[in-house]
């Protein structure tokens, strides 16, 4: 199987793939084209070795947590990864004037054996600031890599957690801060003194407004009435149509249907009016269900073309708000529209 279980003090063993332990072949695929049988994982680990990886995918009723030894460390700006030299631009900053900024000011400051992800949030970004960012997390890493080299020596080496990150609030305020956030409300006073800190320390209490309210939030903002919608399999669309999503154990199916709305012009136009919209709405489910994997999904038959190539573009310019990696294959011999998107 070329992989091992890791003890991490869980209740469960952890699980790494040779190809979570190799150096990274491509600063795109990873190692995911790399042809894994001329490794041997025992090059690599054997028992009683310890080993530094960070979890990947949480465990689950029936298994354990994915782990890998590739490490990284997300910032603000950008996610740091040790042992690798790729530096990799978002595919969301597009003007190439930008890119090169972005490239140039990591190479000045990134020191022999790190790589770098410039995360969309430094577009625009001043060279200072994505400076003190990258030496934040390069401090952080390095302090984690002294505290296990300082473990591994020791005889009685256990199982140790060396870094945990802040949590659904630090990841969300990490990821969204930068991304013109005007306002953030809680109803918890150490969530709202966590938050007013991060705001100190980024230099950004002046631009986000903070709230302390009393009130249930959830109430105040329709939440739990969204989650409920969240949770239905059948989606209305404004137009009148609807789509259904069905997960199983191998993929995710989406089904788009007409239901109540009859179009005004010819069928090829209503055909593409309830595919737009749908297409539109699907995106906005997937991130809201955090739906991974594979997803096919079942659009109303178009005969032309030229229609398929417009909802394709729908669909692409639709999941560009989107924060996980997604990619749309394209349809498939049967008509059905195939595309991936990384559970996040």
């Amino acid at each position: 199987m070329q992989a091992a279980f890791v003890n991490i003090g869980a209740d469960k063993n952890t699980f790494i793939h040779v190809k979570d332990i190799i150096p990274k072949i491509s600063n795109e695929t990873g190692n995911k084209n790399e042809q894994l049988s001329k490794y041997d994982i025992k090059n690599y680990i054997h028992n009683g070795m310890p080993i530094l990886v960070q979890v990947k995918r949480d465990a689950t009723s029936k298994k354990g947590a994915r782990v890998s030894s590739h490490i990284t460390m997300p910032g603000r700006f950008i996610v740091l990864m040790p042992e690798t030299e790729f530096i990799t631009i978002s595919k969301k900053i597009e003007k190439e004037q930008e890119k090169n900024r972005l490239i140039n000011i990591v190479k000045q400051n990134l020191p022999k054996g790190y790589g770098v992800i410039v995360r969309t949030s430094a577009q625009g970004k001043s060279e200072e600031l994505i400076t003190e960012d990258i030496k934040r997390v390069l401090n952080q890493y390095e302090a984690i890599l002294q505290e296990f080299n300082h473990l591994k020596n020791n005889e009685n080496c256990n199982s140790t957690l060396l870094y945990k990150n802040d949590g659904i609030v630090g990841k969300i305020l990490t990821d969204l801060v930068d991304q013109d956030l005007m306002r953030i409300t809680t109803n918890n006073i150490k969530v709202h003194e966590y938050v007013k800190k991060f705001l100190d320390e980024t230099g950004l209490k002046e631009k986000v407004k903070l709230e302390l309210k009393n009130d249930d939030v959830l109430k105040i903002y329709d939440i739990e009435e969204q989650i409920e919608k969240a949770n239905n399999r059948k989606i209305w669309l404004k137009c009148g149509g609807f789509i259904t999503i069905d997960k199983t154990e191998a993929l995710t199916a989406i089904d788009v249907n007409s239901g109540k709305y009859v179009g005004t012009k010819d069928l090829e136009q209503t055909v593409y009016t309830v595919n737009k919209e749908a297409s539109i709405e699907i995106a906005k489910q997937l991130r809201l269900r955090d739906i991974g994997g594979i997803i096919i999904i079942d659009y109303i038959d178009m005969e032309k073309e030229e229609t398929k190539q417009k909802i394709l573009q729908t669909l692409e310019q639709a999941l560009k708000k989107d924060r996980s990696k997604t990619q749309i294959v394209g349809f498939t011999p049967l008509d059905l529209l195939e595309m991936t998107r990384k559970h996040m």
